[in-house]
């Protein structure tokens, strides 16, 4: 099952009065715990779609191994609208795909991969009997989401489906807190603290030095879905040298190539990778999906009692 997660951060904070992804909770941003709390639940596919503040919170983000997609038109749409560009980004990529917006920051992982482990194709969590976030969705729904008028929102597209929304009932008061307001982000503040301990894993090859990891492999990624370098950086805030710079030093590494361009044509030049490139990043996202894996049972083995405990 390919899992995805959506993050929306395209809003104006115009109710908080301060940038609401930027603000911090402990020691890192409200967006920084949203992505941290899918990478942890095992989730790589993140896309977060920006829009006011777009290239200072893409920069911000920029060594979280997400990719960026914009809603240029934030000032004048709605957050459905930008829920769409990333489904329609999303949608031959994932089976299923978790969404929420960048000011639900407290969810843990574990809600998570309880409704990854819930076997329904709409979901939320329940929380003293309200809905919240994140919402998964079963890519066989994206057509109608995506066709949807917009009346009513994601809520009134997820409801023309007809298949009937399934609330999950989870311990987890963090699924039903956003921060819109003030107050609300003071609330989230004082949730900060009850957060458990949690492993977190990255995985690097690596010679005298580290020379190939999660971002250089989201990038390839990147090259491989758009034949194209240039995209590939835009979408995780790169410029076009620096991606040609990070793609020569690897393969002086590795003493073959990774990236073949193209010239011309009716469709102008165009990036993709070698077969040598495909069998590297095949390889490294199994090996680091199995890293991963065991780390977390490594992890409950040793550590979850203690710090669930408190001791």
């Amino acid at each position: 099952m390919r899992y995805g997660a959506l993050i929306v951060a395209a809003g104006m904070s115009s109710r908080m009065g301060s940038f609401k992804p930027m603000l911090n909770i402990g020691s890192i941003s409200v967006a920084q715990r949203v992505v941290a709390t899918f990478h942890q639940a095992g989730i790589s596919k993140i896309v977060m779609v920006t829009g006011y503040n777009a290239t200072t919170l893409e920069r911000h983000l920029s060594g979280n191994n997400i990719i960026f997609l914009r809603n240029e038109n934030y000032q004048t749409t709605q957050m459905f609208d930008s829920v769409k560009i990333g489904l329609e980004y999303l949608k031959d990529k994932c089976d299923k795909v978790f969404f929420t917006p960048v000011d639900v920051p407290l969810f843990t992982a574990a809600t998570v991969k309880e409704l990854m482990d819930c076997g329904e194709s709409l979901a939320c969590p329940m929380c003293q009997g309200q809905t919240g976030h994140p919402l998964l969705i079963s890519s066989e729904y994206f057509p109608a989401i995506l066709s949807h008028s917009g009346e009513g929102g994601l809520k009134g597209a997820v409801d023309s489906c007809g298949a009937g929304l399934k609330a999950i009932e989870l311990d987890d008061p963090g699924t039903i807190h956003d921060a819109d307001t003030p107050e609300d982000f003071s609330r989230l503040l004082e949730m900060h603290n009850s957060q458990l301990v949690r492993p977190v894993i990255s995985v690097s090859l690596s010679k005298e030095k580290s020379f190939f990891d999660d971002r250089l492999a989201t990038l390839l990624t990147l090259i491989d879905e758009t034949k194209s370098v240039r995209a590939a950086g835009q979408r995780m805030q790169l410029s076009y040298s620096s991606c040609w710079n990070i793609i020569r030093r690897l393969e002086g590494q590795l003493n073959y190539s990774l990236v073949e361009r193209s010239q011309g044509g009716s469709h102008g030049s165009s990036s993709v990778l070698t077969e040598k490139g495909k069998l590297l990043l095949d390889r490294y996202n199994a090996y680091s999906k199995r890293l991963k894996e065991q780390a977390n049972e490594l992890y409950g083995e040793y550590f979850a009692e203690i710090f669930d405990s408190g001791l």
